[in-house]
């Protein structure tokens, strides 16, 4: 282990049957249940809070919002893409507090993965481990297509040669070492965010008048023919995958935990800023969504028409923040908004590589059976687990097939699996948290001990996400079967959900969930250490009768004491914080 690794303090665990004198320690802090130790010396921990922090929020800015907009306003209108992007970032909303109250209830690595295994199912837990990475390898494909459709607005020669250049560029700066992972990720985020302030500004400034014809656009376009729903039910409902998509990675803390310096000290701080410990967080948290994707995507509606020259189609797509900076009369300033879209791109296939590399890592170091091949488990020496790099990044050959499909074509495609993979994230959280919520009442427990509780989500939160979820799901690729019914459209709306099911299978198969077998007290996860595995060990005694048996956790014997976080989480030590930016943070501080 790292030396800082060891230096952490390490919370205690405490569960009803511990003796006084013989209180069980863990080291869940150390933000490594996921993480054991492999070949030479396992991840480094080289990302700051300051980092993380910026990640987090940056990380909800990418492709969806900066060039997907451009596919929902054609494919739906603008103000079927208004409704659908709000609907679906109140889902999100609600869904992060529900995960807010586990993780920092139980702040372990893994994040909704390992709560998902814990309180609803292992198997399940299991297949939702290699979807999320199927999601991010996947991403990656999506971005590097993304990239081509940027680059289309200077040149339209050798995209799959602008795809390979990034590729080459992503996958060097994830083989060097997570410090430059995380300050190009920084800075990116910083760039990102500035960015969407001011397109706010000029998206504003362009309605009321200040663009190349001089006219006050207002809410024309949404009196053309056609507006403001375009195609019908069937326009409206492809536009929550798209939404989906655009949203996705606000669930995905978890995974920089362990690599994240003096966890014990810098992850509260992240968890009390990314999911809301107070009342105010979860009000900023409310203008974040607000503001970066609402208001924009209002000022699209209002600014872009919905039949924009080339704004979506077969072999392009236009992003309507660079048509936006365009309309104000500026070839310069629509280059210049290009570029950033473009740095946005890399930011988000920079961080759905490093998320995806880190997943199947985690999947290959679990104990005492990995969930992936243990080669996968080798790191450099600068803690950089390479060969799970190389097979993540390997998928992304899917972005060459735009020589052949079109570009704008496959990136659609892409765009619905991963956007159908962060709904099928959202839904387990929603289960997570109504089998949490259940066993916290069915044993007994206060939910005053609760270190967040939700209140306005009692109890119809977890019922609101599993059921809204499901029926976003289903309803989505209503165009792919009515009135034509499209074969690849269907199944890039709908594959995710074999992918789950089979990997469940082989879960339960592999497990021999078959044959009875005494159950372990507790049924539960084993005491967290370095080497503790996400899915359950059996360790009894078992009978050779062949049967059934469901291995969905059992709530009222599931063990509640175990990982829980015991240290305030307000007491933060980073390192930047006396040094940089103190009137910020003393401000944060009075706020959070």
């Amino acid at each position: 282990m790292s030396p800082s690794a060891s230096s952490s303090s390490s919370p205690s665990a405490k569960s009803p049957g511990d003796s006084p004198g013989h209180e069980q320690h863990v080291n869940i802090n150390d933000a490594e249940a996921l993480f054991p130790q492999p070949v030479r010396g396992g991840l480094h921990r080289g990302l700051s809070a300051r980092q993380v922090q910026m990640i987090a929020i940056g990380g909800t800015i990418g492709t969806g919002l900066f060039l997907g907009t451009g596919r929902s306003l054609a494919q739906g209108g603008p103000a079927s893409m208004l409704i659908c992007y709000g609907i679906v970032g109140f889902i999100v909303y609600v869904t992060l507090l529900l995960l807010g109250e586990m993780a920092t209830q139980y702040p372990v690595a893994g994040s909704f993965n390992a709560y998902a295994t814990r309180f609803f199912s292992p198997s399940y837990g299991f297949a939702l481990s290699w979807n999320y990475w199927f999601n991010d390898a996947v991403s990656v494909a999506s971005d590097l297509t993304a990239a081509q459709l940027v680059l289309q607005f200077w040149t339209t020669s050798y995209p799959w040669l602008v795809s390979l250049l990034f590729w080459v560029f992503l996958v060097s700066i994830n083989a060097t070492h997570v410090k430059a992972y995380g300050e190009l990720e920084y800075w990116l985020s910083f760039l990102k965010v500035a960015t969407i302030v001011i397109f706010i500004i000029v998206g504003i400034l362009v309605n009321v008048g200040v663009n190349e014809s001089h006219t006050y656009i207002g809410a024309h376009n949404w009196y053309i023919p056609g507006a403001p729903f375009v195609g019908g039910f069937g326009g409206f409902a492809k536009v929550f995958v798209t939404a989906s998509f655009a949203y996705g990675g606000t669930e995905s803390l978890g995974i920089t935990a362990g690599e994240t310096k003096n966890p014990s000290q810098n992850m509260p701080k992240v968890v009390n800023f990314v999911f809301w410990r107070q009342v105010f967080g979860a009000l900023y948290r409310l203008l974040i969504i607000l503001l970066f994707y609402i208001l924009s995507i209002l000022l699209i509606g209002l600014n872009v028409p919905w039949n924009y020259p080339d704004l979506s189609n077969k072999t392009t797509t236009t992003s309507p923040f660079t048509i936006v900076f365009t309309l104000a009369g500026s070839t310069v300033a629509g280059s210049f908004m290009n570029t950033v879209i473009l740095t946005s791109v890399l930011s988000a296939g920079n961080h759905a590589l490093f998320a995806g590399t880190r997943v199947l890592y985690g999947l290959s170091v679990v104990s005492p059976i990995p969930h992936a091949p243990r080669i996968f488990s080798r790191t450099t020496r600068a803690g950089v687990p390479l060969y799970a790099l190389l097979a993540t990044s390997s998928i992304s050959v899917l972005c060459l097939g735009s020589s052949y499909i079109g570009s704008g074509q496959l990136w659609g495609w892409l765009q619905n699996i991963v956007g159908v993979s962060n709904q099928i994230a959202w839904l387990s959280i929603g289960l997570a948290s109504w089998r949490f919520r259940k066993a916290w009442i069915r044993q007994g427990r206060s939910i005053d001990e609760m270190k967040f509780r939700a209140s306005w989500t009692w109890p119809w939160g977890p019922y609101f996400v599993i059921i809204t979820v499901i029926a976003l799901i289903l309803i989505q690729g209503w165009s792919s079967i009515f009135p034509i019914f499209s074969p690849v459209e269907f199944v890039s709306f709908y594959i995710e959900i074999p992918i789950m099911i089979v990997m469940g299978l082989c879960w339960v198969l592999a497990r021999n969930t078959f044959v009875d077998s005494t159950p372990v007290p507790g049924n539960a996860l084993d005491l967290p250490n370095e080497r503790t595995s996400l899915i359950r060990n059996d360790t009894g005694t078992r009978e050779a009768r062949h049967e059934w048996r469901s291995d969905i956790v059992d709530i009222q014997t599931i063990d509640l004491y175990s990982d829980e976080y015991d240290e305030p989480l307000d007491e933060v030590n980073d390192e930047i914080r006396g040094k940089r930016f103190r009137l910020f943070w003393n401000l944060y501080d009075m706020v959070a």
